[in-house]
């Protein structure tokens, strides 16, 4: 087959690439610059053209080729190209094509649109490598305008109350979705970890503050504060109270997420593919082999083998899906999203 799963990653021999390699190898091709999927130490890399900036700034002085989206690169006769994922800016799902036989990498990827990132191209193939984050049927993603209508309301009825309004989420791709999404006239303060994602990205911080040891809470009075979780109980939030702590997750759409990390809204903001999504995707491509990685893989595998009639096998990887920030969130299968 052109395509091995190793130890030290999802590996092309005929190529001599890695895709998303969890060690160091000469040749990686990453498809978003999340820290699970591209990591420090390989010799070479090859990414979308928008994940250039963030590459450098996460990983250092790299040695980086970059691609547009349906731009050809052949390496040993493998025909390499990236395609819209959908997941995040310059996420990519990879293509690879070798004597006819067509593999597709998927990375991390979401079928409904945001109103930020490049919508999810489904790619035809014969080998699908799919990601199985919210592989349950329980998770039924809401529309981007009916969340962001709904964070918006929430902002306004906070500083009407007079409480400043703190959302928590990752500083790279949902931090710039939920800017997108606010309209307001209100002061935005951002954690410094998200104002320099956002210069690294390119992003417009123009209208924002960025959070400084010197910073005093009656420059918001009342406003919005954008950080990540690493500020979730610590003494660092004490400075904007009073407020009101919202946490935009996939996660979310499980009240019980919302209970344990005691916040006041949870909005079901997820940048990785709904149940709908995953079955969408799969079928849109037309692959009869699927490979089901990180997320609740047994359960989409065994449904993609019997309810589908695919040839569907779990893969061991060290890809992390979403958690709150970088922390593993566990879930019961059982968990309704109204309990």
């Amino acid at each position: 087959m052109l395509i091995q799963f190793t130890n030290k990653g999802i590996y092309c021999k005929q190529a001599g690439v890695y895709i998303d390699p969890w060690m160091p190898v000469d040749k990686a091709i990453i498809t978003h610059a999340h820290s699970d999927h591209a990591r420090v130490g390989s010799k070479t890399y090859l990414a979308h053209n928008d994940s250039a900036s963030i590459l450098k700034y996460r990983l250092g002085d790299i040695s980086l080729q970059t691609l547009a989206y349906h731009e050809t690169a052949d390496i040993n006769g493998v025909k390499i190209s990236l395609h819209p994922a959908g997941h995040i800016i310059g996420s990519a799902q990879v293509r690879l094509e070798y004597k006819g036989e067509i593999w597709v990498v998927s990375g991390d990827y979401k079928v409904k649109t945001d109103e930020y990132t490049i919508p999810f191209e489904p790619v035809k193939c014969q080998h699908f490598i799919t990601e199985s984050t919210f592989g349950l049927p329980i998770y039924d993603f809401p529309e981007s305008y009916t969340v962001n209508k709904s964070l918006n309301d929430w902002v306004k009825k906070n500083a009407f109350e007079g409480f400043n309004s703190v959302i928590i989420g990752y500083a790279l791709g949902k931090a710039q979705r939920i800017l997108t999404a606010l309209e307001t006239d209100l002061p935005v303060l951002l954690h410094s970890t998200i104002y320099n994602t956002n210069q690294a990205l390119g992003f417009d911080n123009s209208r924002y503050m960025k959070f400084t040891p010197d910073f005093k809470k009656e420059q918001l009075n009342p406003g919005i504060v954008l950080a990540t979780a690493t500020a979730l109980g610590s003494p660092w939030m004490k400075r904007f109270e009073p407020y009101k702590l919202g946490i935009c997750s996939g996660w979310m759409q499980l009240r019980g997420a919302r209970r344990r990390r005691n916040a006041d809204m949870g909005f079901v903001m997820s940048d990785h593919a709904d149940w709908q999504g995953l079955n969408q995707a799969v079928k849109a491509t037309g692959a009869e082999n699927v490979y089901v990685t990180h997320g609740y893989k047994s359960v989409f595998s065994k449904w993609l083998r019997e309810e589908l009639k695919l040839n569907s096998t779990e893969v061991e990887t060290l890809f992390e899906g979403e958690g709150i920030e970088n922390e593993t969130t566990e879930v019961n299968p059982e968990e309704s999203p109204n309990s």
